[in-house]
This record gives structure tokens, C-alpha cells and sequence, in this order.
């Protein structure tokens, strides 16, 4: 079965330094571009993260530091990468709440407007977790028959991914081929970043869904508090998060005065020099 696309979609994987959104970085990113017609296009980077690879995450990835010193960094490779997933829906593995994110810190920190406003994502392992409760090379031995070589390498990850989501869909009639509704279907909960520390209420209200402010929508935070949005932009929340905080507040705006009866005639007499 293939795709039923309407516009091309990226699979990618993410080897990172870590597992924390806001400050770990990538040492290896794969792009599978699937086009309409079926086409295909991939492209493998190993990245210089600029800091120390862990050993407990090379232990994982068999990514060292040696391997990646002279290597582009993330942001030499930003504008390639940009270019590459523009105007295309994306979809991973445990995409929506790691992949994603991390890619979104990575090229915002690279000077790129990341967003997600006109694209739908896929995460394959919500799907495969629905309906099997299982990892990524259970799940390519489950749904392909086969094993997964080189497991935790981007590449590898990336493709069998791709291959699963084919899988799935001849698997499962009950899932619709088409990017909205497996999006839909991929999808945690609807979240206004992607960390989840701003959700969306049922009212379609960005509400916060952490700390002393939780449940509470955000635009009724910041009237309450302005103050709040100058610690979150300052405190170790990702880059994204603090995008989204940031164009709410801006949206608010400054609430227009309310003129009086004596500030209207005044403003009609200067308007026409009266007197």
C-alpha cells in the first residue's frame, strides 16, 4: 500500500547527546522525504553537537565523539535541513514528543522560524502503541516480518518507521489513509507547544498544564500576572514553548480605552480646530 498524500511528508530520525528537549543536542539526523507520486528522497548527517557526547548515550547510539569532530554542526546544516522538510507534513518515532520538539530548539537556535502550523504530524509509535504495545524493532518484526539491523542508528530508525506506517495501514482497516486522520489518530491530546507545558482546553484556550497555574488558561495568567511570561522566557523552558507564551502575550494585546463623553468632544474640537 502507499501513502495516499496530497503533499510530500519527511520521516526522520533524531540520535541526540540526550533525552532532554530544551538543552540536548543532535549527533545524527535521517531524512526520508516520501513524495505523491512515491518518490523518494534521503539524506543521513552526522552532527558536531559543540559539547560533550555522553558515554551512557554513545553506549545507546555508538555515536562518539570522535567520530562527529569534524562534522558540521547543527546550525551549518540548518538552512540544507530547512529546505528539505519545507512545506512537508512530518512523521516519526515517538515523533511528537521528542523528535520534534528537539528538531524545533535545534532550528530555532539555528536563527530558523520553526512552526507547525501548516503541517500535520504522524507519530507511528502512538499508533503501534494503540494497538500493540510494543517498541520500534518488535513493532518492524511485528508489522514486517523482519529484524531490525542497526537499530538506534538514525538511518535505520528512520526507514523502518516508513516501512511499519505502510504496514499499519494494510494491517488495519479501521485506520484512513490520508494525513489528517492519522495525525489525528497519532496524536496524544491537542498541545499548543510541543513539550506539552501549554495545551489546548476544549474551548480551543491555550491552558497551562504544569505548576501552581495548571488548568488555567494562559491569557487569564498573564493579565493576572504579566510577570509570569518574563520568568518562563528566562527559565529553562524550550525554545518553542517560550515562541508560543510569547505570541499569545502579543495577541492580547493592549486593551483599547474606553473614551468618555468630554474625551470625545475634545477630540472632535481638535480633529477641526474648533473652539
Amino acid at each position: 500500500m502507499n501513502l495516499n498524500l496530497t503533499k510530500p511528508i519527511v520521516f526522520f530520525d533524531l540520535e541526540t547527546t540526550g533525552v532532554n528537549i530544551a538543552t540536548d543536542r543532535v549527533v545524527e539526523i535521517a531524512i526520508l522525504k516520501v513524495f505523491p507520486n512515491g518518490n523518494k528522497e534521503s539524506k543521513t548527517w552526522l552532527v558536531n553537537p559543540e559539547v560533550e557526547i555522553p558515554a551512557a548515550a554513545t553506549a545507546v547510539h555508538k555515536i562518539t565523539n570522535e567520530q562527529v569532530v569534524t562534522e558540521p554542526t547543527f546550525k551549518e546544516l540548518a538552512p540544507e535541513i530547512d529546505k528539505m522538510i519545507a512545506g512537508c507534513d512530518l512523521a516519526g518515532f515517538n515523533s511528537n514528543r521528542f523528535d520534534i520538539p528537539l528538531l524545533a530548539e535545534e532550528l530555532m537556535r539555528a536563527g530558523v522560524d520553526f512552526n507547525m502550523k501548516d503541517r500535520k504530524a504522524i507519530d507511528v509509535q502512538v499508533i503501534f502503541h494503540k494497538k500493540e504495545q510494543r517498541t520500534l524493532g518488535a513493532g518492524y518484526q511485528f508489522y514486517c516480518g523482519k529484524e531490525l539491523e542497526g537499530a538506534h542508528g538514525a538511518e535505520a530508525d528512520t526507514n523502518a518507521t516508513y516501512e511499519i506506517l505502510l504496514a499499519q495501514l494494510d494491517k488495519y482497516d479501521d485506520i484512513e489513509n490520508s494525513v489528517d486522520a492519522l495525525s489525528a489518530y497519532s496524536s496524544h491530546g491537542k498541545r499548543a507547544d510541543f513539550a506539552g507545558f501549554i495545551l489546548m482546553n476544549e474551548e480551543g484556550e491555550e491552558i497551562f498544564s504544569f505548576g501552581k497555574h495548571k488548568g488555567r488558561t494562559v491569557e487569564a495568567v498573564l493579565k493576572e500576572n504579566p510577570g509570569y511570561n518574563n520568568w518562563m522566557q528566562n527559565a529553562d523552558f524550550p525554545l518553542y514553548t517560550k515562541k508560543v507564551l510569547q505570541e499569545i502575550k502579543e495577541r492580547m494585546g493592549v486593551p483599547k480605552k474606553t473614551m468618555t463623553e468630554p474625551e470625545k468632544l475634545q477630540a472632535l474640537q481638535q480633529k477641526f480646530n474648533l473652539r
